[in-house]
């Protein structure tokens, strides 16, 4: 397990290490719990389309605070399953608001869920990636593979399919071979300020970057991170889209 889902599950009532998005139109203050620790803001969903992303369920739970979402495989194929960490216990129960509704042309399922069903769904996609078995995001074309190799470095790379609850800690943890700073690490956000689940990092010169490219479908936490050559240009637009 991540440390930084460790993290998560040891911060109290607040699950999410901070205060709730402004955008989050039932900011009420975290439950109080008499002699008991709050449950863990977890909901299991079923019935997701095979190409959804995590913006997609960001999307679906709008208003609320993701801090994760995880996919569930079996046999290295996507079961339409997921569960999807809240920022409060009390968001819970306005996810579950969601039930039955859809996402594009399926409805999905919205149930409570247990912080040991989560860790072990996590702990079945680890053992599911140590075991050789694909991914959903990690098959790629070979054509693209090739594109990969092929493209010009400038120093700059992107990566994809990060936790929502990644840190900019996180990422210099994962490329801790490199000298990089936290200015060298830009997190990329929405219109409303939510993570995309993207992040551009800067190397020190284009060798670097080119040499970080051998993490590419390597795991953070339990998810299968994608790397991309990337620009300057490329990076002070999505930073700028975020604005």
């Amino acid at each position: 397990m991540g440390p930084k889902r460790q993290r998560i599950t040891d911060q109290g009532s607040s699950f999410y290490g901070g205060s709730p998005g402004s955008s989050f139109m039932y900011n009420a203050s975290p439950y109080s719990y008499i002699g008991q620790p709050p449950p863990f803001p977890v909901v299991r969903l079923r019935g997701l389309p095979f190409d959804c992303s995590e913006v997609d369920v960001a999307e679906f739970f709008h208003g609320l605070d993701i801090v994760d979402v995880l996919f569930v495989h079996k046999n290295g194929r996507f079961t339409g399953e997921g569960f999807c960490v809240l920022g409060y216990p009390l968001q819970v129960d306005f996810a579950l608001q969601r039930n039955r509704q859809n996402m594009g042309r399926r409805y999905v399922e919205v149930f409570r869920s247990k912080r040991q069903e989560y860790y072990k769904a996590i702990a079945n996609e680890v053992s599911d990636t140590r075991g050789g078995s694909p991914r959903r995001t990690a098959p790629k074309a070979k054509s693209n593979d090739e594109g990969k190799e092929s493209a010009e470095h400038t120093g700059v790379l992107r990566l994809r399919g990060l936790p929502f609850s990644a840190s900019k800690e996180d990422i210099m943890d994962f490329f801790k071979d490199f000298a990089l700073s936290e200015d060298s690490v830009h997190m990329t956000v929405n219109s409303e300020g939510r993570p995309t689940g993207e992040a551009f990092v800067e190397f020190t010169n284009a060798e670097d970057s080119k040499a970080a490219m051998s993490k590419d479908r390597m795991t953070l936490g339990s998810r299968y991170i994608e790397l991309f050559p990337s620009s300057v240009e490329e990076l002070d637009e999505a930073i700028s889209r975020g604005r």
